[in-house]
């Protein structure tokens, strides 16, 4: 359901301020060779790259030749690393690994075909491993001129120092309310009234988010999180796995909505000068660490799943 972040770039919303850092570093003639953009999942970090590229390439014109260029995925002054597809699996690999960074050094090595810049986005930083990490380290110790690197993570901490050092970090906010209507809209056309006031509450100005809250029709996906977290039998617990999983991305959605219910309840527990807080923070914090080292290792979602609602159930 989502659009992908090169044609989506053309109609950017929001971010006005972190867009403007980058034409103002470029105008100036002092442009830093890498940036660290930053952000919550489904935020449009990959979008926002993009648009960078856009800007530098001189294709923010849909119709131009570097535009129609970079929507097809044939600039040849544009490099898109990031995490690759396992079509057996049917899932994104674990992790970014060493031989997918290695071209990045042949391709800043070349001249550039249009005489101008080369790009180079890597989409999920995090996901790189040690080998992969080092060796994109060499390439930003020793940066040629004309080149730029987007990094883009929703988890910086797990980059290493040296490689956040390196880069100029930018943080993109959630997107306002008209900015966020104005997307989806864009990509759901026909959503109703209902689909968009519970997208709203809910998607923390993320765009990534809002699609999939939309994507689950009706609000199964936030009825079956609400049971988990009130606790659920044994056979119930498999029963709401198994549902997830047969969703899109469900996994995920799922994994959100979960610490939303764990956030709203530490808070509300915090203002009524209860105890519980800090127990849901742990058991927040807890899920949060869960989903990413599935994620990272591959490990056995539903398996996972189970284990998060009885976290979130304990709590």
């Amino acid at each position: 359901m989502q659009e992908d972040p090169r044609l989506a770039s053309l109609y950017l919303q929001g971010h006005e301020a972190a867009l403007q850092a980058f034409r103002t570093a470029l105008a100036s003639g002092r442009m830093p060779h890498a940036w660290l953009i930053t952000g919550p999942p489904g935020i449009g970090k990959a979008t926002f790259a993009f648009r960078v590229a856009r800007l530098i390439l001189g294709g923010e014109d849909a119709d131009s030749p570097a535009g129609r260029r970079i929507s097809a995925a044939t600039h040849a002054d544009l490099l898109v690393v990031s995490r690759s597809f396992d079509e057996k699996r049917q899932r994104f690999r674990g992790e970014i690994v060493a031989d997918e960074v290695r071209p990045i050094n042949a391709f800043l090595r070349r001249t550039a075909a249009e005489g101008g810049w080369r790009v180079v986005i890597v989409d999920g930083a995090e996901w790189l491993n040690r080998s992969a990490a080092n060796a994109l380290l060499k390439i930003l110790e020793e940066p040629p001129p004309q080149a730029v690197l987007l990094l883009t993570s929703s988890a910086p901490g797990r980059l290493l120092p040296t490689i956040r050092s390196r880069c100029r970090k930018l943080d993109l906010a959630p997107l306002d309310t008209h900015s966020l209507q104005s997307v989806i809209v864009r990509q759901v056309p026909d959503v109703s009234p209902a689909d968009m006031t519970r997208m709203l509450e809910s998607a923390q100005g993320a765009p990534g988010r809002a699609l999939a809250l939309l994507a689950d029709q009706g609000g199964k996906m936030a009825d079956l999180a609400q049971e988990a977290v009130a606790g659920v039998s044994v056979s119930r617990s498999y029963q709401i796995a198994e549902a997830v999983l047969r969703k899109d991305d469900g996994f995920n959605l799922f994994f959100s909505l979960l610490s939303d219910f764990l956030q709203n309840r530490a808070r509300q527990s915090a203002r009524q000068g209860l105890n519980q807080s800090n127990a849901l923070a742990q058991a927040w914090e807890a899920i949060m660490r869960l989903q990413g080292e599935t994620e990272r290792f591959n490990l056995d979602k539903q398996e996972s799943l189970l284990q998060a609602m009885t976290i979130a159930s304990k709590a």
